[in-house]
């Protein structure tokens, strides 16, 4: 999912294209904004019959019908398992039968983790089964499992002053959570940063807005040079629970065993299709979800809705016979919760027409109702977009925030192409993340359906502008 957050670095001056238009930083434009300004406005009966088609229409929760179907069928789809491979094909053959243009599978390879058998039990200063959920990357235990001593934290400075206690006993996090992005470096170095003072194993308090002893996982990294120990997720209660005997001085004990492993990189793909332009077809407007989920739940959340309603987007506006002059491409793709793995190598694939990427777009915090648009660019892109989002009015949804960024387009972001995203309800998101919760229950048709309508707006207009988008 998004939310690992890499700072905007990238500044690209973008020379004039032959074809497509743009707007230079320094006013040097073939047009007023007052021209694009009324030219956005011009879109306005072709936004109404996208908003209607996909809130009021034959249209309404086809997303979430789509979805049910997949996520029913497949269940959760971790990178290198083959529900994720068959998850792929069945998506290839649904966006052929669509009626979309150039759908094709672009492979590459992914990482590969299992978290077979695990469990925790409490020992000390009583018998307690706790719930956890290993972390993806995580090395497995012994056979017998990992027995000691618990040393309780709360962060990272307060386990540095604590290093001497660390040494052989099992490091457990109980940081308060603040937002996703801070509080996930626990999950992410929590291992590390255990190892380096000598820790046996780390277990980490669930990152999550939410908790009814749900444990959230997620991807850890190690580090060369750094002991590889085991680590695994707990819930909030359990984490607090411990906290709460450690002040009071009581001795916890806990048995860890993890049959995580990790194999060799697996293959898997980039699933694409495309409604080709009509005026700039080598240029490109890119909508994207991810299809990989974690192995819990069914990721109908994180990031089902995602991918689906970024396939909805480009039927919507196909069965309204709409071509824009750029093309709209789809890409739904693999390995992100790895850290964007399939992405990464999309993004090596075709770095080189980066001249010709107008916008990039990724859902990847929920569709539920939207907040708005979540947008990184020049300041002159943002006032376009918001101009584009005022288009929304009929559905309330106009407002555009910063940091469009997500673990899929950063790559682009980062080399100056505008980005955006779906800003949604993350507390909600959160709650559920990474979590045995992530099923369909939690997903509303009327909600995805409000969704895919923004997303299709945004996409469409932007991708029929006359001049792509200006960079700073």
């Amino acid at each position: 999912m998004k939310f690992l957050l890499l700072t905007f670095v990238g500044v690209v001056h973008l020379l004039s294209l032959s074809s497509g238009k743009t707007i230079c930083k320094n006013d040097i434009s073939q047009r007023s904004f007052q021209e694009i300004k009324e030219e956005i406005a011009s879109y306005g009966d072709v936004a109404k019959a996208i908003i209607n088609l996909a809130v009021y229409g034959k249209a309404q929760n086809r997303s979430y019908e789509r979805l049910a179907l997949l996520v029913d069928t497949v269940g959760p789809r971790p990178s290198g398992s083959k529900s994720l491979e068959k998850a792929i094909q069945i998506m290839h053959q649904n966006l052929q039968e669509d009626g979309l243009e150039n759908v094709h599978l672009e492979p590459v390879k992914i990482p590969h983790w299992e978290r077979g058998e695990e469990s925790a039990v409490m020992l000390e200063p009583r018998i307690h089964k706790m719930a956890i959920l290993g972390l993806g990357s995580s090395i497995g235990t012994p056979p017998e499992g990992i027995t000691a001593e618990v040393l309780v934290v709360t962060s990272f400075e307060e386990l540095q002053r604590r290093a001497p206690e660390a040494r052989g006993k099992i490091v457990v996090y109980n940081q308060p959570y603040v937002n996703y992005s801070k509080t996930v470096q626990y999950r992410v170095q929590g291992s590390v940063e255990a190892a380096k003072v000598g820790a046996v194993a780390s277990l980490i308090r669930s990152v999550a807005s939410f908790s009814i002893y749900s444990p959230h996982t997620g991807i850890q990294e190690y580090q060369d040079g750094v002991p590889k120990i085991p680590t695994a997720c707990i819930t909030v209660e359990d984490a607090e629970m411990m906290s709460r005997m450690a002040s009071r001085g009581n001795r916890i004990v806990i048995q860890l065993k993890m049959g995580a492993k990790n194999y060799p990189d697996a293959d898997s793909f980039n699933t694409v299709a495309e409604i080709v332009g009509s005026k700039y077809p080598e240029q490109v407007v890119l909508v994207s979800g991810h299809l990989d989920s974690w192995d819990v739940g069914q990721g109908a959340m994180d990031d089902g809705g995602g991918a689906f309603i970024s396939w909805e987007a480009l039927s919507l506006i196909k069965d309204l016979g709409l071509r824009p002059k750029r093309t709209l491409r789809l890409v739904l793709w693999t390995a992100e919760e790895q850290g964007g793995i399939g992405a990464f190598q999309y993004y090596q694939l075709h770095k080189a027409n980066i001249s010709n990427y107008s916008l990039v777009m990724e859902s990847d915090l929920g569709t539920f109702l939207p907040s708005g648009l979540q947008f990184t660019g020049s300041e002159k892109a943002r006032t376009i977009v918001e101009e584009v989002m005022s288009l929304l009015q009929p559905v309330n949804i106009t407002q555009v925030f910063r940091a469009g960024e997500g673990t899929d387009i950063n790559f682009w972001i980062q080399a100056g192409v505008p980005g955006a995203s779906l800003l949604d309800d993350l507390y909600k998101y959160f709650s559920f993340h990474h979590s045995r919760g992530d099923t369909m229950t939690i997903m509303d048709p009327k909600q995805m359906n409000v969704a895919a309508a923004v997303w299709a707006v945004v996409s469409y207009v932007i991708a029929d502008m006359e001049e792509m988008l200006p960079r700073s």
